[in-house]
């Protein structure tokens, strides 16, 4: 008896589980479940077997059809795959629960670290066919019976939460909310690598790794990872959130996915007529809540007070003090009444996090992307694979509704990166294969697919339509651990070692102070030193004039591409007049004339000290950026070749890697050891990329590429408005060269259509 009541006990905890509302409730029944149960959630590599062996109901049984039927695909080779690996995943957001489930399923242990104690964000998602297939296959529809009924695509960010948060715990995931994340801690003595949390004594603060998983939102980026920006036209949205009553009456108002004005233009003429509000586009979704999300136009917030005072600056136009929030709100609340044909009658606020109404407006005129998708650290013989997911990785353009897919795809991607790290592959393939899919991630779309949905898993193959795995080969991504000791903030000892070296070679020249690597450097006099250390015939020092800084640092970069195949970061006239010079830039630089200037000694480790352009660019002029040997001949030294950014590359493709925590020094080449050519007396301009769209030189720093172009960030625009485009975020016309944003790239679709059409007809 007492064993049945037990049972039932354990039974109706589960319900309460299954249906919890809240993060803190699915907490507490799932606590309780564990202990009714006698099990251990610690225990994650037996959890998910004691808790099907314990529970014995038929409703958990139907859960556990879908998870196992999940966990039998061959990719996890029997939760086998990564048994090895410990891995820790920052934020628990939709990607970050994800990509936790999937390291789960190999077999790897998860901790995942959330700073928030609840789940309040009541925005709605929309949702691509695979996605709903993916969650339908791990239960969501037990969880969320209203789950994508009919032909609703979208959800809520608090209900899809809620979905993999309970599917993590029930394969043994171990998530941790309230806990803030600061820092890893590297290795010492028999510590591997650690994570620095608030509060200090929390538990997972003794938990050591070897992946590190961040899916920590757009604002947080992990050290050694880089971002580009794009800049567009002043671009500011609108979400507001109203309580959904599921009266009959709500029922009958129909959503709205998608209005553009361009479409439509009378629907947003007679929306400003009668309101004063003028918006681009707006899209309403039905949900937990009525939700809307809008791009508004700056007058027209300017006009209504929204905005109280107009600014050129986005982070100043839209501070929080230069908001109105109950001019907002009722900006809000008149364009959803009127989109919907005043259906909504009764429009109340839903509440946020804060216990304000639901509204807010931001600014996504500037888009992020990170360059790399993973990295390797390495310290005291203890490696770490590193990945982002989610927002830090690429940030969503709201209207095209991309950030739940290309998310969830970023997700298997990453856990089949980590399969291959958990099976042994050389740590190069496993990033080269990784920013090789990385490369497909922002043109990803519905359409460009597979349709088979059934069949998708973490293996990329199943999901992209053509994929090519070593588009990126291993040798290309050697920089993203190679140039680690002189990339991180807190690898003091390499930046310290490179500034004696500096400072070494430059001691008792005239007005050369070597200090830092940011001001120290801005006359050109101490980069000229620096060459004229090791070559000085090449620059006559006495002729330079300490105030001619142009000059200067235009002979030293000049002097630095011709003679040793170092393409300068910056113009010489940006270096001169900006107010701050980037301290990693000039870090990376000097690396490079350092190896440059350096001869290994034999069985010392060969490191490329090649700047870090994006992968793309590697991959697209990997042989431009590396100079040719045969342009190396006339630096020979005693028999032996002074060791330059590119030497020896099919050697290095060959050899098996063993990282140290430092590079070992080579030794300097000695000034008279080398024939010098005759001092540069002029300055000559170098070869270099010219900018795609308007011919001009285009530096290392301030470059992009797209296609196989490159050019300036600031010419990146639409040909058709001019708007500035972002990456992923465009068209390529192949025939006429152009580039098109999103917009008008569908108008450019539609075109080829008609044209297609007419084609055929004529033919007929």
């Amino acid at each position: 008896m007492a064993s049945q009541d037990a049972s039932n006990r354990s039974h109706a905890t589960f319900d309460l589980f299954i249906q919890a509302p809240s993060c803190e409730e699915v907490m507490q029944h799932f606590a309780d479940l564990c202990r009714q149960l006698d099990i251990d959630p610690k225990d994650f590599r037996n959890f998910y077997t004691q808790l099907k062996e314990k529970l014995n109901y038929w409703k958990a049984k139907a859960l556990w059809s879908k998870l196992d039927k999940r966990a039998s695909h061959a990719d996890y080779q029997q939760g086998k795959a990564c048994t090895k690996n410990k891995c820790l995943v920052l934020g628990a957001g939709p990607c970050g629960l994800r990509v936790a489930i999937e390291l789960a399923l190999l077999g790897a242990q998860v901790v995942v670290l959330e700073k928030r104690e609840s789940f309040s964000r009541n925005n709605v998602l929309h949702l691509w066919p695979y996605t709903i297939c993916d969650l339908r296959g791990l239960g969501a529809k037990k969880f969320y019976g209203k789950f994508c009924s009919g032909s609703l695509d979208h959800i809520s960010i608090r209900q899809l939460q809620l979905i993999l948060l309970k599917v993590s715990l029930l394969l043994g995931v171990e998530v941790n909310t309230g806990v803030e994340f600061q820092g890893l801690i590297e290795p010492s003595g028999e510590n591997g690598w650690m994570a620095k949390l608030q509060p200090r004594s929390h538990p997972a603060s003794a938990f050591q790794f070897d992946v590190f998983i961040s899916a920590g939102g757009g604002r947080f980026v992990p050290d050694g990872f880089k971002h580009k920006e794009l800049r567009g036209k002043l671009a500011i949205g609108i979400t507001a959130n109203f309580v959904n009553g599921n009266t009959a009456a709500e029922a009958q108002v129909a959503e709205i996915s998608g209005v553009a004005r361009i479409y439509n233009q009378k629907f947003f003429q007679e929306l400003l007529t009668e309101t004063g509000i003028d918006l681009e586009n707006i899209v309403y979704y039905k949900d937990d809540t009525h939700y809307f999300v809008m791009t508004a136009k700056k007058k027209s917030l300017l006009k209504k007070g929204v905005i109280k005072q107009d600014y050129s600056d986005a982070e100043q136009l839209l501070a929080p003090e230069n908001v109105d929030h109950e001019a907002l709100c009722h900006y809000a609340h008149d364009a959803a009444h009127f989109s919907t044909g005043g259906k909504l009658s009764d429009l109340e606020f839903a509440q946020n996090h804060a216990n304000q109404p639901d509204v807010a407006m931001f600014d996504f005129t500037c888009m992020h992307r990170a360059e790399n998708a993973s990295l390797v650290r390495e310290r005291r013989g203890r490696k770490l694979l590193m990945g982002l997911v989610g927002d830090c990785l690429v940030e969503p353009f709201w209207p095209l509704g991309t950030g739940i897919a290309r998310g969830f795809m970023a997700a298997f991607d990453t856990a089949w990166m980590v399969r291959s790290w958990g099976m042994g592959v050389p740590h190069f393939k496993v990033l080269a294969e990784r920013e090789s899919i990385y490369q497909l991630l922002s043109q990803t779309t519905p359409e460009n697919t597979s349709k088979n949905y059934a069949a998708y898993s973490i293996n990329p193959k199943t999901r992209y339509q053509s994929v090519n795995l070593s588009s990126i080969q291993p040798h290309q991504v050697s920089t993203v651990i190679l140039l680690f000791p002189f990339l991180f903030v807190d690898s003091v000892s390499g930046f310290e070692e490179l500034l004696k070296w500096c400072q070494k070679h430059t001691s008792g020249y005239e007005d050369v102070n070597i200090k830092d690597f940011t001001q120290s450097w801005r006359s050109g006099l101490a980069l000229c030193a620096l060459i004229h250390h090791f070559r000085p015939k090449l620059i006559d020092m006495a002729s330079l004039d300490k105030s001619n800084i142009v000059h200067n640092n235009q002979l030293a970069f000049s002097v630095l591409e011709k003679e040793l195949g170092i393409p300068p970061v910056m113009s010489p006239s940006d270096l001169a007049n900006s107010e701050h010079i980037d301290r990693l830039s000039m870090v990376l630089y000097l690396t490079q004339v350092r190896s440059a200037f350096s001869v290994p000694t034999k069985g010392n480790f060969i490191y490329l000290f090649i700047y870090v352009l994006t992968l793309y660019d590697l991959n697209m002029n990997f042989k431009k950026l590396i100079p040719n040997q045969q342009a190396c001949t006339d630096s020979e030294v005693g028999g032996k070749k002074p060791f330059l950014p590119g030497r020896n590359l099919q050697k290095v493709q060959n050899q098996r890697w063993q990282l140290s925590p430092s590079p070992p020094v080579s030794p300097e080449l000695a000034p008279d050891m080398a024939p010098e050519p005759e001092p540069c007396t002029s300055v000559p301009m170098t070869n270099s990329e010219e900018c795609y769209f308007c011919g001009q030189r285009v530096y290392v720093l301030e470059r992009i590429s797209a296609e196989g172009k490159f050019f300036h960030r600031s010419c990146f625009n639409c040909h058709r408005c001019g708007i500035t485009l972002r990456l992923g975020g465009y068209t390529f016309d192949q025939n006429t060269g152009k580039f098109y944003c999103e917009l008008h790239s569908e108008e450019l679709e539609r075109a080829e259509t008609s044209c297609k059409v007419g084609h055929r007809a004529q033919q007929m």
